[in-house]
């Protein structure tokens, strides 16, 4: 049990607080994120040639054409509200926890388009979406209004340079900045830039000049300052960023898929934006955790929670994340929180309809927990969710959540459109990972949404106890139709017929998105050099984890890669210890194999794994571009022949194009990242004698 006694709140905000939604409710609804705008301007910077710009459901409001320049206004600063906790909730009751969490919210020129079915009183702790193009010059103003650092002293300066020690201890809890992850954009300067600190009271403008050949797809941002970052994107502070296409493929050039995925007479592809989030707050005692014994607090004994020793808020408590204990091994698992979506923990999706194909954009928005995606039907004589127990869910899923496990047809991973369509019956998102999904249900009635986990594809290696994410209400509709057959449809209706016959022939050549494809393979003749990289935690000495890239912790002052501009390069990734999911910022890579333990290549469309059976994940993923990968190890023994025998070996190849500058590769486990498993990358110009050069001396 972890217990908080916050300072006491502001005026006005209590009172906020006392008109949380009532018990008994209906669930909760799961809407698209709101919609961040643009802060209106007089000044006309020309407007982008997209004649035929997408009218998606997301932007019926937008012109017809794009401005070329786009500013918003984003703040960050506490939010107060509530999260729906079903471990509290009694039968027929909805128990919502009050909270106070650091969070992106909309700056005072730049409001949100909501959606008609918000509640008022709704506040789901999601970040505004935002919608950007090929072309554009995109600026945010990020507005730090969070207090000074305190740390249990007086107010001490903003900047958090006094810290003192390592700085892979997480500190500076309100010191910020921003990353628009995997964007393939300038990394320095005022672009992409996660090598600064926008400290309290400080307002930066990021500018992020979108190369008018930038793929279109499904990316996100979220805070990324060293020593916070974990604390940060946990309290949700984290968002959808899209990038929308206009542009048709031709006999000779690729396209966007958008173009393809447009409303005709036989589909309507509704999109769908879910974030999901592990928002691990958390009530404590101001002497710190609580859980598991009785301690006490002044002179009142503290029980823990009898039950299943989960966290527990009582009446009047206000929850936070304001400490890094509340992370690492099996926390999420036995806090008894919920994965959100949007920032709606068990709600219900907006109602969709039978038959109808859907374009689902999925973003794992969270810390450290692996979600493996399924939908099933619910029984439809299935008790109510209201007031159903945390400890009670494996047995309702069991139970209620029958039948066989829908199809998931992905067209993108990490935003990037694959070469084919992949259809599965689960989907595995590791921290930092994006899916693109064509999802249809075959009749009407109530489905599952699900993370079935499996153990062995998580870092802490054991699977949540609450499995239910979520419920889709689905209305009678249309008698379901090929896939095939309805995109073969969307290309007859939106493209010349000389180009749709070409995109049709490649859908019946084994469901290919060739047309689509954003990225040239890269073959071994391209290759240039040659990249090793091995994730570790050194836990030799007893009481200390030590988090490493190649053996050493991150050092901020240290280039750990000098690469160059023009170059490509084949990489070999491995982990010693567990496993852990690899991020690289500006340039995405291609994944050329994954090798089990003895060797066998287990990236091909339907490879099994055998070293681990019931682990799929790396099935279908040869050739697939991301910018995101899970670096498997079964083993977690610092031991070497141990950790031999568990160990996998991923090749990837990657190019380096257009930018220089300096930016990092890390765990995307972020209290990992937050501790040291972090380089710092540079890419350079070339010398002309073979190497680079850096500076004009």
């Amino acid at each position: 049990m972890l217990k908080a006694r916050f300072a006491p709140l502001p005026l006005g905000l209590a009172a906020l607080l006392l008109a949380a939604p009532g018990y008994g409710e209906d669930l909760p609804q799961i809407d698209n994120p709101p919609r961040l705008l643009a802060i209106p301007t007089t000044q006309s910077a020309g407007a982008l040639n997209t004649a035929a710009l997408l009218r998606a459901p997301l932007e019926r409001d937008q012109p017809q054409a794009a401005p070329r320049e786009v500013v918003y206004d984003l703040d960050i600063r506490y939010r107060y509200g509530w999260i729906r906790n079903p471990s509290l909730e009694r039968p027929g009751q909805i128990h919502y926890d009050k909270v106070a969490l650091r969070s992106y919210l909309p700056g005072a020129l730049s409001p949100v388009a909501t959606p008609a079915s918000s509640k008022p009183n709704a506040t789901p702790f999601v970040a505004p979406l935002i919608e950007v193009y090929p072309g554009q010059t995109v600026r945010i103003s990020l507005n730090n209004k969070l207090d000074r650092d305190a740390d249990g002293k007086p107010v001490r300066d903003p900047s958090c340079t006094d810290q003192g020690g390592s700085g892979n201890q997480p500190h500076c809890f309100n010191g910020t900045n921003l990353h628009t992850h995997g964007l393939w954009v300038n990394p320095a300067g005022n672009s992409d830039n996660v090598l600064i600190s926008i400290n309290p009271g400080v307002s930066f403008q990021y500018e992020y000049n979108i190369p008018p050949d930038h793929p279109a797809g499904t990316f996100w941002y979220h805070t990324h300052r060293h020593g916070s970052t974990a604390l940060q994107v946990s309290s949700g502070m984290a968002g959808a960023l899209i990038v929308r296409g206009t542009r048709q493929p031709t006999q000779r050039q690729n396209g966007d898929i958008d173009t393809l995925l447009q409303p005709y007479a036989g589909a309507g592809f509704q999109e769908r934006v879910l974030v999901f989030q592990q928002i691990q707050y958390a009530c404590r005692f101001k002497a710190g955790q609580y859980k598991g014994e009785i301690k006490t607090y002044g002179n009142t004994a503290i029980p823990p929670n009898e039950e299943d020793q989960r966290y527990r808020c009582d009446d009047g408590d206000v929850a936070g994340i304001e400490g890094y204990d509340q992370f690492g091994p099996k926390t999420w698992q036995e806090s008894g929180r919920y994965t959100s979506i949007n920032g709606v923990v068990l709600g219900k999706m907006a109602q969709a309809r039978a038959g109808d194909v859907e374009r689902w954009r999925m973003v794992h928005a969270g810390v450290r927990d692996t979600i493996n995606l399924k939908l099933r039907r619910l029984s439809d004589g299935a008790p109510p969710l209201a007031g159903l127990f945390a400890k009670q869910m494996d047995d309702y899923v069991s139970r209620y959540c029958l039948g066989p496990d829908l199809d998931l047809p992905l067209i993108a991973a990490d935003g990037l459109t694959m070469g084919k369509v992949q259809t599965r019956k689960s989907v595995v998102f590791q921290p930092g990972y994006r899916w693109d999904a064509l999802v249809s249900f075959p009749s009407a009635g109530k489905y599952c949404l699900l993370n079935d986990v499996k153990v062995s594809s998580t870092i802490d290696r054991s699977a949540p106890s609450a499995r239910l994410l979520g419920v889709v209400d689905v209305a009678p509709g249309q008698v379901s139709r090929p896939l095939q057959d309805v995109l073969i449809g969307a290309a007859r209706a939106h493209f010349p017929p000389a180009v749709a016959n070409k995109v049709s022939a490649e859908l019946r050549n084994g469901m290919k998105l060739s047309s689509f494809v954003p990225h040239p393979d890269i073959s071994p003749k391209e290759v240039t050099g040659t990249q090793t990289l091995t994730f570790n935690i050194d836990v030799s000495q007893p009481g200390a984890a030590f988090f490493q890239v190649d053996g050493k912790p991150y050092a901020g002052e240290r280039i750990d890669r000098t690469l160059k501009l023009g170059g490509v390069d084949e990489w070999r990734l491995r982990s010693d210890f567990v496993s852990h999911p690899y991020h690289i910022h500006v340039n995405p890579f291609q994944i050329v194999k994954i090798e089990d333990p003895k060797g066998n290549d287990i990236s091909a469309e339907g490879a099994p794994d055998s070293m681990d059976p019931g682990d799929t994940q790396y099935s279908g993923l040869k050739n697939v571009w991301k910018d995101t990968l899970w670096v498997k190890n079964i083993e977690a023994s610092n031991d070497p022949k141990i950790a031999a025998a568990g160990r996998y070996t991923i090749t990837i190849r990657t190019r380096y194009q257009r930018y220089i500058g300096d930016f990092v590769l890390h765990c995307h486990i972020l209290d990992h990242e937050d501790q040291g498993m972090m380089q710092n990358i540079r890419i350079a110009l070339p010398d002309g004698k073979g190497g680079t050069t850096f500076g004009h001396h």
